[in-house]
């Protein structure tokens, strides 16, 4: 099970024909939508399909739930040494969950900025001249959820005070995690009130079509399928965040995706030996980025070929990617993720105070963690 869009289906079902021609052992996917994607349990989907395609935060989730295989097999260890040493920022590590690997990097990916070089000549390198830009109605900003706690975690992130990780202590100061709220209640002001229901396939199709005044997406889950000449009207490029701190293009919200194995699976070394080959360098930046995929592996991220096909989408965001920082993971995340998303918004259209929607961030991020541990006592009682 993959997303639906042709950079998350696409290259599994290129990369799984030759898999078939290789081993003889076939591979067929399914897809889901990419809200669906980011919120389906991971363990219904497990009792289903052999190989499943995730995104790190869920990895405390399915831990807990005891759906996934462990990718550490004995014997393998180079390979995984290999695939470590080729990981784009954090995005092996982002997998790595109570001293196991669930699951390898198949596709890298963090908040990085789309731009029209057809209507401008560089992309914006300062927060101040995304604002110039909006005040002209020429920006998007994806802001529906999750998307509007990714651009909270950016900011704050960049400014040099990332969010925390760990549920025992407060997600944000009071005073810092204001400042980012006011700077986002700024630039929501300035750009469509549809930003609320655009994620960044929405903000990219928007870019991209005949006639679009939007130049630039300051903030969004870069889509290298944007950068192909030929794949809409108007050519995306990708460029590293505008910087809104001192500290260059820093803490940006990790998100892309990992091929991971149900421990249900009554072919479960046949699937490990899928995921080994698929995450593998070569494979990485052959076969799988011939075929719209975007890459996890940095053997793809740093080839030349790569590279002039997608209007150097990878070197051009490859900074970002290497700053970027890991959400939360522990069980009981991702419906803080959800919770959290809801508040900013309702804290924005209720004019609510900066104060008190950190605050209530701050006290949803704690209960995300004390909600599980209630939740396991009360069923063991």
């Amino acid at each position: 099970m993959t997303w639906s869009h042709p950079r998350g289906y696409d290259p599994m079902v290129a990369c799984s024909a030759l898999w078939q021609q290789k081993t003889g052992v076939a591979v067929e996917w399914d897809k889901r939508s990419l809200q669906d994607f980011e919120s389906f349990p991971v363990e219904e989907l497990a009792r289903t399909y052999d190989l499943i395609v995730i995104d790190h935060p869920h990895v405390g989730q399915i831990t807990a739930e005891r759906c996934l295989a462990p990718l550490d097999v004995a014997g393998r260890e180079a390979e995984r040494t290999a695939l470590a040493s080729g990981s784009v920022g954090q995005s092996y590590r982002s997998y790595n969950w109570q001293g196991r690997q669930w699951a390898f990097p198949i596709d890298a990916a963090s908040q990085v900025q789309a731009w029209r070089p057809d209507a401008l000549d560089a992309a914006p390198a300062r927060w101040s001249d995304v604002l110039d830009l909006a005040r002209q109605g020429r920006v998007l900003l994806p802001l529906r959820p999750p998307h509007v706690l990714m651009v909270f975690y950016t900011l704050a992130g960049n400014l040099g005070h990332s969010c925390a990780t760990d549920p025992s202590r407060d997600l944000i100061g009071i005073e810092t995690g204001s400042e980012v709220f006011e700077t986002m209640r700024e630039i929501a002001a300035l750009v469509e009130p549809a930003c609320f229901e655009m994620d960044p396939i929405a903000v990219s199709e928007r870019m991209a079509e005949a006639g679009s005044r939007i130049v630039c997406a300051p903030l969004i889950y870069g889509y290298v399928s944007y950068a192909v000449a030929g794949f809409r009207a108007h050519q995306l490029a990708f460029a590293d965040i505008p910087v809104i701190g001192s500290n260059g293009p820093i803490g940006s919200a990790l998100g892309g995706t990992g091929i991971a194995v149900s421990a249900f699976s009554k072919v479960r070394d046949a699937a490990i030996d899928f995921a080994y080959w698929v995450a593998s360098g070569d494979v990485q930046r052959g076969p799988y980025a011939a075929a719209g995929g975007q890459p996890g592996h940095a053997a793809a991220w740093e080839d030349r070929t790569v590279n002039a096909a997608a209007g150097n989408f990878y070197r051009d965001t490859r900074a970002t990617l290497e700053g970027s920082w890991v959400r939360p993971r522990h069980d009981g995340y991702m419906a803080f993720q959800q919770a959290a998303s809801e508040r900013i918004l309702s804290g924005m259209s209720s004019g609510h105070k900066a104060a008190q929607v950190v605050a209530d961030l701050n006290r949803l991020f704690r209960e995300s963690s004390l909600a599980q541990v209630s939740g396991a006592a009360g069923g063991g009682a």
